[in-house]
């Protein structure tokens, strides 16, 4: 997606020879792919632990941190291993991204018309905060010490990556229609009108 933005806003007049049907394509699966190797090593990763604390998870999410804590041997070492290889091409694309940012914004700021820059930022930083948001969660989820994990910080750290993200999303980019635009304003205002 930062991509896309990127060549829409940096290279507007060689979008459709730089996003064209095949490079989307090749893409969607690399992404497609990744996914399913990632889940792929977790879940045979995940089978081949020996539970010694039961198979009762203290939160409705069945995730790997939470099967790591059931494990007994020292194989959760391998888990941990595909974390952080998952973490490192994770911060690859985040780097990737960040660095198509400033490119957007260097070209943004570029723009002579205050209209123009606002709706090039207003395109640009939604996307970049769900992603920020989704990241710092996730990282945090698996990556954080055993010493400072709780239920209630697990799962509020489960609900912030996995489901606010995805709900975010539909909600930003239908912003971008007027009338939705202005019942939310209406509703933040407070001035209702009964017919």
């Amino acid at each position: 997606m930062c991509y896309d933005r990127y060549v829409s806003i940096c290279k507007p007049l060689h979008y459709g020879t730089l996003l064209g049907s095949r490079a989307c394509a090749h893409m969607a699966a690399a992404a497609w792919a990744s996914g399913f190797l990632n889940a792929l090593l977790h879940t045979a990763n995940t089978f081949s632990l020996p539970l010694c604390h039961g198979n009762a998870l203290g939160q409705f999410f069945c995730e790997i941190p939470q099967i790591l804590k059931l494990s007994c041997s020292k194989s959760y070492l391998r888990e941990l291993g595909i974390i952080v290889v998952g973490a490192c091409v994770v911060s690859g694309c985040f780097v990737f991204m960040v660095f198509s940012y400033v490119q957007i914004f260097r070209a943004v700021l570029r723009i002579p018309s205050e209209q123009g820059r606002h709706k090039a930022f207003s395109t640009c930083l939604p996307h970049l905060a769900v992603v920020a948001l989704f990241l710092s969660t996730s990282f945090f989820a698996y990556l954080k010490p055993p010493s400072i994990s709780s239920p209630s910080l697990d799962l509020a750290l489960s609900v912030l990556y996995s489901v606010v993200p995805p709900a975010l999303n539909p909600f930003i980019y239908s912003l971008r229609n007027q009338e939705l635009k202005a019942a939310v304003r209406t509703l933040m205002t407070g001035q209702f009108q009964i017919h």
